[in-house]
């Protein structure tokens, strides 16, 4: 039987902390005597009010959750949290609620998506609230890649379990230390990416919103235009900081405890992301030079910005990439699944999945040659047993099933090809923009049929949580004794 009264309880208690941040984007409005005030603070009731009905029905002197409750749990949280922190944008942005709903759950799934245009003229306060949106679901997903997933041995995520992932009393301590010490990081990088704007001209206000969205690889802005409204030393700022929010958190708390980056830089998954980016970045900066008539320096700057947002599923808008030219835009269209680091706040496959996979088409190769060899297949020093491969190999078949499936879908809503396919692709990937005229980098979403919207916020859920978290709660046999 499914423990209720825990789950009931964890719910609870996310939505206490979620109409906690609520507070702030309230006094932002009320301080300003800006418009959101009335309309947060009746969000915020009834957000404390269902968080203290789930409290109290869920409070249990002793309770223990097994990997059952975990998994349900985990995508229980997601939902219902989308739900309450859509509240604002119904009362403020007077849209429908599947708007609201599709816009929070592109935020707290840093996927960056939007349907919501005007953002110059908007109300800071829900500028806010978008921000803090993203910023919470980044560290929110590290901490759960770190502590939750390997437990739950979710596509490969077992590679990376410490004592953290460990549920047993006797590593409580451990998982709680390695969870403040993610969440101490963190604010130390959030802290320095508003500094680093502000040193680059931006105001206050924007400085905190990018920041907030930058670190979480979660690409809302303040702007319609995006980071071309600002400087170009804030394009320079923003790719140090994806580039940091797309490395794992863990390696950042291990450097820091041994005073040495040897850590971060010997790492097999650090180096991939690292080549993946600056290859890359170099092929394009060479394309917008020779084909597009850029200068060096921009053509680096221009390559380099729009290359890591869509690595690390960020999403911010600096020219828009689809327009260079056939090679660049089938280049971005792989870039767009492939993700940063595992333990990082990006989305996509993980370079780490990639890394697997090469391995084991190396052994595949060698066991051709010499039969009757044993090879070990290793990753970072250290062996990965075939438990491992089985679970890397299952999440990218489950991965591109699930964009398939989506992509028929939304173009049996008679979306055309382009939209369908790359909608479906950032969706999953947790990336923003889409291709094409209507969902590409100077479009949005909200043009897209209701029905789209909600198939489309089902796949950011189903792409942030590992696919494979959503996928077991539809076997009959995860409901049985």
């Amino acid at each position: 039987m499914l423990n209720i009264r825990p789950i009931l309880f964890v719910v609870g208690l996310v939505l206490s902390k979620l109409a906690l941040f609520m507070y702030v984007p309230t006094l932002v409005a009320f301080f300003t005597g800006t418009e959101g005030f009335i309309d947060f603070a009746q969000a915020l009731v009834i957000t404390h009010l269902a968080s203290f009905a789930c409290l109290s029905i869920g409070r249990s002197a002793v309770f223990r959750l097994n990997a059952r409750d975990m998994f349900l749990i985990t995508s229980l949280v997601w939902t219902i949290a989308s739900a309450f922190a859509a509240l604002p944008f119904v009362f403020i942005n007077h849209i429908s609620f599947t708007d609201a709903y599709f816009e929070t759950m592109s935020g707290l799934t840093t996927t960056g998506s939007t349907v919501l245009s005007g953002l110059d003229s908007m109300a800071p306060s829900i500028l806010l609230w978008r921000s803090i949106l993203q910023w919470l679901g980044g560290v929110g997903f590290i901490v759960m890649a770190v502590a939750v997933l390997p437990m739950l041995n979710v596509g490969g995520m077992r590679l990376f379990q410490t004592e953290s992932s460990d549920w047993s009393d006797k590593s409580s301590p451990r998982a709680k230390t390695v969870a403040k010490n993610i969440v101490g990081v963190y604010l130390v990088l959030t802290g320095l990416c508003i500094l680093s704007y502000l040193l680059t001209g931006m105001g206050w206000f924007d400085a905190i919103n990018h920041a907030f969205t930058t670190l979480s690889t979660g690409g809302y802005s303040t702007s319609d235009g995006s980071m071309n409204h600002f400087s170009h030393g804030a394009h320079w700022v923003a790719i140090v900081f994806m580039f940091l929010g797309g490395l794992p958190f863990l390696l950042f708390i291990a450097a820091l405890r041994k005073r040495s980056l040897q850590t971060v830089i010997q790492d097999a998954q650090v180096r991939g992301f690292f080549l993946l980016f600056m290859i890359t970045s170099l092929v394009i900066a060479l394309w917008l030079t020779i084909h597009n008539g850029y200068s060096l320096l921009d053509a680096l700057r221009v390559a380099m910005f729009n290359i890591v947002s869509v690595v690390t599923t960020t999403g911010f808008g600096l020219d828009d990439f689809t327009a260079w030219g056939a090679f660049p835009a089938t280049l971005f269209a792989f870039l767009m699944v492939s993700g940063a680091c595992s333990g990082s706040t990006s989305g996509g496959i993980k370079v780490f999945r990639f890394q697997i996979g090469f391995a084991l088409l190396n052994k595949q190769m060698l066991k051709l040659v010499h039969p009757s060899g044993v090879f070990v297949q290793r990753y970072n020093q250290r062996p990965v047993n075939e438990d491992i491969v089985r679970s890397v190999v299952a999440f990218g078949l489950a991965f591109f099933i699930t964009i398939i499936l989506l992509a028929g879908a939304l173009s049996a809503m008679g979306l055309d090809a382009v939209t369908s396919i790359s909608g479906a692709i950032t969706a999953v990937a947790n990336v923003g923009p889409g291709m094409g005229n209507v969902i590409g980098p100077s479009g949005n979403f909200a043009p897209l049929p209701d029905a789209a919207k909600w198939l489309l916020s089902i796949g950011m859920l189903m792409g942030r949580l590992e696919i494979l978290t959503i996928l077991v709660l539809f076997f009959p046999a995860f409901w049985r004794r």
